[in-house]
C-alpha cells in the first residue's frame, strides 16, 4: 500500500494463465482435495520477490470456505461445468487467479492518477483504471522511458500539482513532504518493474479493485465472468 485514501485500491496481478486455466478445468473434487491437503503448493508460480501476493494458507482457506457454502457440487466436473451462477463461479475463479499469480501491485485510486496520467498525456476517470486498453497504452508508453526517468517524472509532476494548489514544498513547513516524495518514487519504480515484466514475458494482468464483484475483474480484455462463460 502506498498511501492513505478513503478510495479503494486498484489491484493488478501478474497471472500464469496456463496454470489458471488448468486449475479451472480440474475436476472440482481433485481441486478441493489438493487445496485442503496443500498438495498444490509446489505447483504455485514462483513469487517475484519484488511484489506481494496472498499467502498459500489464506487462499486455501478461501477455497475451502467457498466449497463449504455451496451445495450440490459435482466432484467429477470442473468449475466451469458446475452450472453455478456467474458470481459464485467467479468467486472461486478469482481465488484461483490469485493462486496462479507471480505477484500483485496495488495503489489507491487517488495516487494512481499521478502515475499514469502524465505519461498518457490526458486525464482519466477512476473507472478507466479497470480497462485493459489503458494499461496496454501505459505499457507501450512506459517502454519508451527508463525506470529512473519515469520515477523522476512522477515526482516532478506531483511537486508541480502541489505548487499549483498553493501548497508548500518546504520540508521545514510540512514534515510529510519528504516521506511522501519517497513513497511516490518507490511506488512508481515498483509499477515500472511490474509492467516491464508483464510486457517482456507477455504475462496477462488481472485488474480489479477492493470490493469489486469477482465477475467484473478484467483478464485479457474480458471480464472474469466472460472468461468463465467462454471456458464453459
Amino acid at each position: 500500500m502506498y498511501g492513505a485514501s478513503t478510495l479503494a485500491d486498484v489491484i493488478l496481478l501478474l497471472v500464469d494463465r496456463e496454470g489458471f486455466d488448468s486449475l479451472c478445468l480440474k475436476p472440482l473434487g481433485e481441486l478441493l482435495a489438493g487445496m485442503e491437503g496443500r498438495a498444490f503448493r509446489a505447483l504455485r508460480p514462483k513469487l517475484d520477490a519484488r511484489f506481494h501476493r496472498s499467502f498459500d494458507v489464506d487462499i486455501e482457506g478461501d477455497v475451502m470456505e467457498w466449497s463449504d457454502a455451496k451445495a450440490n457440487l459435482d466432484p467429477t466436473k470442473p468449475l466451469v461445468e458446475q452450472g453455478l451462477d456467474s458470481k459464485s463461479s467467479c468467486e472461486l475463479a478469482l481465488a484461483l487467479a490469485r493462486w496462479c499469480s507471480f505477484g500483485e501491485w496495488s495503489c489507491w485510486d487517488a495516487r494512481l492518477f499521478l502515475y499514469i496520467e502524465p505519461l498518457l498525456g490526458r486525464n482519466l476517470s477512476g473507472e478507466e483504471f479497470l480497462q485493459q486498453k489503458v494499461w496496454s497504452e501505459f505499457s507501450e508508453s512506459l517502454s519508451r522511458i527508463d525506470r529512473i526517468s519515469y520515477a523522476e517524472s512522477v515526482v516532478l509532476d506531483w511537486m508541480a500539482r502541489r505548487q499549483g494548489f498553493g501548497e508548500t514544498m518546504e520540508p521545514s513547513e510540512d514534515p510529510r513532504i519528504l516521506p511522501t516524495m519517497e513513497s511516490h518514487r518507490s511506488a512508481s519504480e515498483s509499477l515500472f518493474d511490474f509492467i516491464y515484466r508483464a510486457r517482456s514475458e507477455e504475462l496477462p494482468i488481472l485488474i480489479g479493485r477492493e470490493f469489486l464483484e469477482p465477475e467484473l475483474w478484467n483478464l485479457d480484455s474480458q471480464s472474469l465472468g466472460e472468461v468463465m462463460e467462454v471456458a464453459a
